[in-house]
């Protein structure tokens, strides 16, 4: 595995763990023979600052753009519901105004159709005529 002075591999949630094993350790060589045992370089100024990655910004990018979409969703759907409300409801006032000048109508109508002249009326372009005299049968 080539690398350079100071390589480490990735930590994180997304790398996978690697075991501290190499090929040396798995032939059997004394340990003090291994790179770990060497000494390390510190990571003191610029250099640090320079060598670190910055991991986990496109795991929040992903995040983010998924946050964004789920709101957008939401407010898009509770879009949807207030229009079918206001739909609704007009669709409602307009049925009640028509039950309201229906009612006007036969109130209207029972008014001028429960007097006199107007059964008279109704009763003559129907074809009924006139009642004759009355018929007076003596009693026995």
């Amino acid at each position: 595995m080539a690398g350079y002075a100071g390589a480490r591999p990735r930590s994180g949630i997304l790398a996978p763990r690697r075991r501290a094993e190499t090929a040396l350790e798995r032939r059997g060589t004394p340990r003090s023979d291994r790179a770990a045992d060497l000494p390390r370089r510190s990571l003191r100024g610029a250099s640090a600052v320079r060598s670190r990655r910055r991991q986990g910004r496109v795991g929040f990018a992903i995040v983010g753009i998924v946050v964004i979409f789920l709101l957008g969703l939401f407010s898009l759907s509770q879009t949807v519901r207030v229009s079918a409300t206001d739909f609704d409801v007009d669709r409602l006032i307009a049925a009640r105004s028509e039950l309201l000048a229906n009612e006007r109508n036969l109130v209207a109508d029972l008014s001028r159709l429960g007097r006199e002249p107007a059964i008279r009326k109704l009763a003559l372009d129907a074809g009924l005529g006139q009642l004759i005299n009355p018929l007076v049968v003596p009693a026995r």
